[in-house]
């Protein structure tokens, strides 16, 4: 009963899974219906203002805006899904291995990590396509590899602390085999701050894929993408401002909800908040 008070009481918790559960619907329905062709050219019905049928307006070409920002909810979760796929499964294995073997293999790895860190993410991630090339999965990979750093060193600090731990000793004296150690018994208990750290890097890549599809760099037209829609609409922002409203607020709406559920998951997770 208590803890079911404290997840109704969290304004953080609550707002943060509303949005992100709205959203998910909307990316589902958006598999199967959407109100108009997120492609097609309607040419006389461009720039509409929001009516009935077209609820948040038309584009340039005459496109419904609200099928289109449904569409690109495909593109920012997997974006985001993979991103996280990516970072948490490298990032786990490198700094696992770095904390629970330590020495010079922690050094090397440890320093390589600081190698990624030193560079500002986005031009890392403007390089990173730029050699890949454009498109969902190359942006997702390339965004992938700037997450690898933060978690491997969440990982590696979870390691450090339990790798000489009673538990962990009493399964070596028994032979339990290290890789089982390492992701049987240890990541098990760190996996709060490993959920955290996720759900940040989920909100971080969405917020960098829209700056690289506004840069050209990202998701490629024809398929929507929030990022590209917002640079799209800049030369309209005084004659159709709703063009600009609707790919800005999506973005805006959706990454503040994962960052309160973030902040949320770290209060509920945090030992000292149970006490």
């Amino acid at each position: 009963m208590k803890n079911i008070q404290r997840y109704t009481k969290n304004i953080n918790l609550i707002i943060g899974l509303l949005v992100i559960v709205g959203f998910l619907i909307v990316m589902i329905v958006s598999f199967f219906y959407t109100p108009h062709d997120v492609n097609a050219m309607n040419i006389p019905q461009k720039l509409r203002s929001p009516s009935s049928n077209y609820l948040f307006g038309t584009d340039e070409f005459g496109r419904d805006i609200f099928s289109r920002i449904m569409k690109g909810t495909q593109t920012a979760f997997a974006v985001g899904l993979l991103t996280v796929c990516i970072g948490t499964i490298f990032g786990i294995l490198i700094g696992g291995i770095a904390g629970y073997v330590g020495g010079w293999i922690d050094e090397i790895f440890m320093r390589m990590m600081d190698a990624l860190m030193a560079f500002p993410g986005i031009i890392l991630a403007l390089m990173l396509v730029a050699v890949f090339g454009p498109g969902i999965v190359n942006t997702a990979i390339a965004l992938g590899i700037i997450a690898i750093p933060a978690i491997a060193r969440i990982a590696r600090s979870g390691f450090v602390q339990h790798r000489d731990a009673e538990y962990v000793l009493a399964a070596k004296l028994i032979g339990v085999k290290p890789y089982s150690i390492m992701f049987r018994h240890i990541l098990p208990n760190i996996s709060s701050q490993i959920i955290v750290a996720a759900t940040v890097t989920f909100a971080t890549a969405m917020l960098a894929e829209a700056a690289l599809s506004y840069l050209g760099l990202g998701v490629q037209p024809p398929n929507p993408s929030w990022g590209r829609m917002l640079k799209d609409s800049q030369a309209y922002l005084v004659g159709a401002p709703w063009y600009t409203y609707a790919p800005g607020g999506a973005i805006t709406v959706l990454v503040l909800g994962l960052y309160m559920l973030s902040n949320a998951l770290r209060d509920f997770m945090d030992p000292r908040s149970k006490a």
